[in-house]
């Protein structure tokens, strides 16, 4: 009987000792994530964009449900890194999404290096694609004011959005 108890009690001593390894490899990994995340949040912050881009990349894989928000603040990095092309075709894949908030985000920042595109396609004296890109900014900020006006409280993509419709009527 006493060899039983010891026995039960030597099982039950290793199953909390695995249990507990399994939830600190969980919490470990969350935490990385989340120091992770920190680090590149606060290099875009900061104005690291360079810095900020290539952490949100290493992050997304291991994202999970978060990927699409991750991706979302990787284009904006792209974006302030003056990559607009590789922002526009992150945040324009983000604007199909069902998830309100996240369309709308993804649209000014798709709108935003759509107007920036536009603007040096003309300084190149390329006036279809900048025209293109121009429209292409102007449907964007115009579906993410329309649908989130509150998400522009200080009127920054409202001044972007006139400035695309006073260029577009110059051309």
């Amino acid at each position: 009987m006493r060899t039983g108890q010891l026995a039960r009690a030597g099982l039950f001593g290793v199953s909390l000792v695995l249990l507990a390894s399994c939830d600190e490899t969980v919490g470990i990994g969350e935490k990385s994530f989340q120091r992770q995340y920190a680090i590149a949040r606060d290099a875009l912050e900061e104005g690291r964009y360079e810095r900020a881009s290539k952490a949100y990349a290493q992050l997304i894989p291991k994202a999970g449900p978060l990927a699409p928000r991750m991706k979302l603040e990787y284009a904006h990095a792209q974006l302030r890194v003056g990559q607009y092309g590789k922002a526009s075709q992150i945040a324009r894949s983000l604007s199909q999404s069902k998830d309100v908030s996240l369309k709308s985000a993804s649209l000014a920042v798709y709108g935003t290096a759509e107007h920036e595109l536009g603007e040096a396609a003309l300084q190149r004296g390329d006036l279809t694609a900048g025209r293109q890109h121009l429209a292409a900014a102007q449907s964007a900020l115009g579906m993410m004011l329309k649908a989130h006006p509150e998400m522009d409280p200080l009127g920054a993509m409202a001044g972007r959005k006139a400035a695309v419709d006073a260029r577009l009527k110059r051309l």
